[in-house]
């Protein structure tokens, strides 16, 4: 097995990384200069990034909140995980079901190093890491069946990670084939970068960040986003900026570059 000292081996701190660019943004400090220096000039260009970044986190807070309350969901798949922070997916949800089974998804080293975080679970329920590429749908599915039993309800989680998928007929097959696995009573759940709110800043920063060296990224229209559920039946209040979706004014309210939706698979 890959020890802790091999895996930071792995890291190139010169290229900046979404996940700990997204840290940095959210207070952590599991980043490094070069991450640091890409987040500070997007800053420049959209001052909202850093309330982007929390507004997504709230909503994935909220999203998981209810498919647990409201939905009964006790299985989720959480797929481009990121640098575990407060507010993780098996912490709320099994705050609220102590039995809840999570699996999380994630090719970074760092956050690798950092997965024994995202393994703490109540006696009554379980947590998992996966070290897999998106891209690789079944290795995904054979992995997380160790833990989930995909007869039964999943909630799966795409959480700023489709916008790394920049071909779309690659994205949409890479939802269609979770999807396809998933049984009816399941929720899919997504978050993604739009140019319809602050639209020259935010082609402007994709713009920098995709000649920096980083793995490209792509945002795209509601309806692009909307594209993603086909098949299955979207909760309201449907896509909408991420601040948008069901606020228990807690938190941040004004609209956000990140579109965001969930929905339920009938049948």
């Amino acid at each position: 097995m890959t020890d802790e000292k091999d895996l930071r081996a792995l890291l190139d701190t010169g290229v900046p990384h979404s996940a700990r660019l997204w840290n940095y943004l959210l207070g952590g400090k599991d980043n490094f200069a070069a991450d640091r220096e890409a987040a500070e000039y997007a800053l420049k260009l959209m001052p909202e990034l850093v309330q982007s970044a929390r507004a997504n986190r709230e909503f994935l807070g909220r999203a998981v909140r209810y498919l647990a309350t409201d939905a009964g969901i006790r299985q989720f798949l959480d797929i481009g995980t990121g640098l575990p922070t407060a507010g993780n997916t098996h912490e709320i949800a099994q705050g609220v079901a102590s039995d809840s089974r999570i699996v999380y998804v994630d090719n970074d080293p760092m956050v690798l190093v950092h997965a024994r975080a995202l393994l703490v679970s109540t006696p009554a329920g379980a947590t998992d890491y996966i070290d897999a590429d998106i891209r690789d749908t079944t290795a995904i599915l054979d992995g997380a069946a160790a833990t989930l039993d995909f007869a039964e309800p999943v909630a799966v989680i795409l959480s700023g990670i489709l916008n790394f998928i920049v071909d779309d007929a690659e994205a949409d097959a890479i939802v269609a084939r979770l999807v396809e696995a998933m049984a009816p009573g399941s929720h899919l759940v997504v978050s993604h970068p739009t140019e319809e709110v602050n639209g020259p800043a935010v082609r402007e920063s994709m713009r920098q960040w995709n000649e920096s060296g980083a793995a490209p990224i792509k945002a795209r229209t509601r309806d692009e986003i909307a594209a993603f559920f086909d098949g299955l039946e979207l909760l309201e209040p449907g896509v909408v900026t991420c601040t948008a979706w069901r606020p228990d004014n807690s938190g941040i309210s004004d609209k956000v570059s990140e579109f965001a939706g969930v929905a339920i698979k009938r049948s």
